[in-house]
């Protein structure tokens, strides 16, 4: 009878080997996440030009300046009307997108393309597509509505404090439709059918059934699309960059035009940091809702 060797137990690596092996995770970690926080905070209590090695420790000056800084307060304004009106708009125009697709309608496939493709193209492209179109004297705009005898209409949309912003939002509802569409025609196909027949034997109508069985169905998708939404338009930055500079004047100035403007072009970094750290703390304080409502879910 042949005698089997006993096969050697592999030698443990104590309690460090989780450590290691998570080592260069935690480095990547610290390097470009704990480090930069902890940095930013320091110096928004400084006066720090962003330059200079060296700097004053002048404590929440920075941050008792905001109040009372008219750019902050248009910025502020600015912050909560894009807010509103880049949710609210794409919101409910992707619901109602994605209840269209999710029916009988030929070509799906196609039209879901054509309704996320502003989504993923790059916003720089986007921004210059809707600068030629904005165009004062050869823009598309402009034209259209001088074809159409609408001479007095036509005006430079981005060069007037009075419909600047709302000239910039347009191109931001469009790109910004196709991420709820999804969302929500992904929450549509995985109502069951039996919910809908259910209703229908009861006698509920369409609109019935709209606000008593999906509305409820899609509300996991409702919070999904309003937390992300959120935290993405308060951190609004480069559509604004790229289509106004912040102008004309200060009329599109958001939060975060404005923090890249102190910190770049006037050299105040210590001031421009301590707006970045309010835009972070409004932004982790959306977040949380959603992380907890995440983990309770997954567990």
């Amino acid at each position: 009878m042949a005698s089997t060797a006993a096969v050697p137990k592999l030698k443990r690596g104590g309690r460090w080997s989780p450590w290691l092996f998570a080592l260069p995770a935690l480095l990547v970690y610290v390097g470009f996440l704990v480090y930069p926080a902890v940095s930013s905070l320091f110096f928004s209590l400084t006066n720090w030009d962003g330059l200079s090695a060296t700097y004053d420790f002048v404590g929440l000056e920075n941050y008792f300046k905001l109040p009372s800084d008219p750019v902050v307060v248009t910025a502020v304004k600015n912050n909560l009307i894009w807010t509103v009106v880049t949710i609210a708009v794409p919101t409910v125009v992707g619901l109602l997108l994605a209840i269209a697709l999710n029916g009988k309608v030929h070509g799906k496939p196609i039209l879901r393309l054509i309704f996320y493709t502003p989504a993923v193209l790059p916003l720089v492209s986007i921004a210059s597509i809707w600068g030629w179109l904005y165009n004062p004297q050869y823009g598309a705009i402009n034209s259209f509505l001088r074809l159409l005898g609408l001479d007095g209409l036509a005006q430079a949309w981005l060069g007037q404090d009075s419909t600047a912003l709302w000239a910039v939002m347009v191109p931001a509802i469009w790109l910004r439709t196709g991420f709820p569409m999804l969302l929500y025609l992904a929450a549509l196909q995985g109502i069951p059918n039996e919910l809908y027949e259910a209703a229908t034997v009861d006698g509920a109508t369409r609109w019935q059934q709209f606000w008593h069985v999906t509305m409820p169905s899609l509300r996991p998708a409702h919070y999904i699309v309003l937390a992300l939404s959120l935290i993405d338009s308060f951190k609004v930055f480069d559509m604004i960059y790229a289509m106004t500079y912040g102008g004309p004047g200060t009329s599109t100035q958001v939060m975060g035009t404005w923090m890249y403007f102190n910190v770049f072009q006037y050299y105040q970094a210590g001031y421009g940091t301590a707006i970045a750290v309010v835009i972070t703390l409004v932004a982790i304080a959306v977040g949380i809702p959603y992380v907890r409502s995440q983990t309770r879910e997954a567990s």
